[in-house]
């Protein structure tokens, strides 16, 4: 419960007693009451009683504290009050501004929005109608993709799942006039590929035809019993297949005892021989033999490699020709080689006469230099010479000029004749 201690009771001349005063000084009494009866009742607790008055002073002195504290209090908020009645007239004329301003801004937002929205629907209004018209395109889009599947589901063009591949395998590896596309047989028929062998030999033919239907059923199936009945079509028209190839395309004469049947994808292939052999021993029977596009690969590399070992039979008798004449060539240089051989010898020999000719001429030059050292000292000279020595550069000049002679007498005398 609160207590407004500043209200008035009543007014004793100049003084107005409220609340807190009178509860002040009947706190007082109260307090003087308190002190006259312990004086009374505890003559022997003196120092308790004056315990009790300082007390009671401390009291009177706070509450007089308390009641200067409320008069200011009172002053303060008269001033707060002024100061608040200023500010929120300030305050209620900035609100207005504020207001009025957002109003004109909220009025010229709305007026730029209708405008954004008329243009924004405008434009939605030309994209429908492209929309509408790819519409249009999707439904005549639609009409020819039921066509296409109308034509894949004829036996004769399914071929085409796995055709394009077969031709890029085969047209990469052998060269143009080795295989044709489509062929006709002697019996009409038309394989999807006719490989010609070498040496004669009957061609190959690859069939790329596979029974997609029954393979999309098997895949597509959603519980256990429909992909058992798609499991047995799928075999049914692999056997009706591979009987197929087997009575159309083996030709005996015409064609090789096996017939290649093209799967177009390698995870097909590792289902039929993982999960239906039976599949595969009908195959076998019927000398008709599945391959992936890696198996094919792998044949068309045989085919490359007979080709090649043909082409060097057909041209043996001229590599041997070659052979000869580089046998002959061969000797008519080792015929030379022996010619060289022996100019070299001679010429060494000769070399080696030129240098004893040369020792003796520098052993004859020290003989000489020695007596002439002799005769300086006093000895008798040496008798003159009736014929005059040959100088080293003479001697060295004529071995030359006679090896040159016999290299020369050598190539006349070995003629070639190459």
């Amino acid at each position: 419960m609160n207590i407004d201690f500043s209200h008035v009771l009543f007014v004793a001349g100049d003084f107005a007693v409220t609340t807190g005063y009178a509860l002040a000084a009947l706190a007082v009494v109260a307090l003087v009451v308190l002190f006259i009866a312990g004086q009374r009742r505890a003559g022997l607790h003196r120092q308790e009683s004056e315990d009790l008055k300082r007390k009671a002073d401390e009291s009177e002195a706070r509450i007089a504290e308390v009641l200067k504290a409320q008069s200011e209090i009172q002053g303060r908020m008269a001033s707060m009050a002024e100061i608040f009645g200023a500010r929120q007239s300030e305050l209620n004329q900035t609100i207005q501004q504020k207001i009025d301003s957002m109003t004109s801004r909220i009025g010229q937002s709305m007026n730029e929005q209708q405008k954004s929205t008329h243009e924004n629907l405008a434009r939605l209004q030309e994209r429908l109608a492209v929309i509408d018209t790819a519409q249009n395109n999707i439904k005549q889009l639609a009409g020819q993709v039921v066509e296409l599947q109308s034509i894949l589901s004829n036996k004769q063009t399914r071929g085409a799942f796995g055709q394009a591949r077969m031709e890029t395998i085969v047209a990469d590896g052998l060269p143009g006039d080795r295989y044709t596309f489509q062929a006709t047989l002697s019996n009409g028929n038309r394989p999807d590929c006719v490989i010609r062998m070498p040496n004669d030999l009957p061609s190959l033919v690859i069939d790329a035809k596979f029974p997609l239907e029954a393979w999309n059923a098997l895949r597509e199936a959603a519980d256990a019993n429909a992909a058992s009945e798609a499991a047995k079509r799928f075999r049914r028209d692999m056997e009706i297949h591979i009987k197929a190839i087997s009575e159309k395309y083996l030709i005996a004469g015409e064609t090789q005892d096996t017939a290649f049947m093209f799967v177009p994808s390698e995870s097909i292939f590792a289902d039929i021989h993982e999960n239906h052999e039976a599949v595969i021993q009908r195959a076998h029977k019927a000398r008709v033999v599945i391959v992936s596009p890696s198996l094919l690969m792998l044949s068309i590399q045989v085919v490359q490699a007979l080709l090649k070992d043909a082409r060097m039979r057909e041209q043996a008798h001229l590599i041997q020709g070659e052979v000869l004449r580089l046998m002959e060539d061969v000797s008519r240089l080792d015929d030379r080689v022996r010619k060289l051989q022996t100019h070299f010898g001679q010429a060494q020999k000769d070399i080696d006469d030129i240098l004893v000719s040369s020792g003796k001429v520098t052993r004859r030059g020290q003989k000489i230099e020695a007596l002439e050292f002799e005769a300086e000292s006093g000895a008798a000279p040496p008798p003159t010479p009736k014929a005059v020595p040959e100088t080293p550069a003479k001697s060295a000049e004529s071995a030359t000029g006679q090896l040159r002679l016999r290299v020369v007498d050598g190539d006349s005398d070995g003629s070639d004749q190459g």
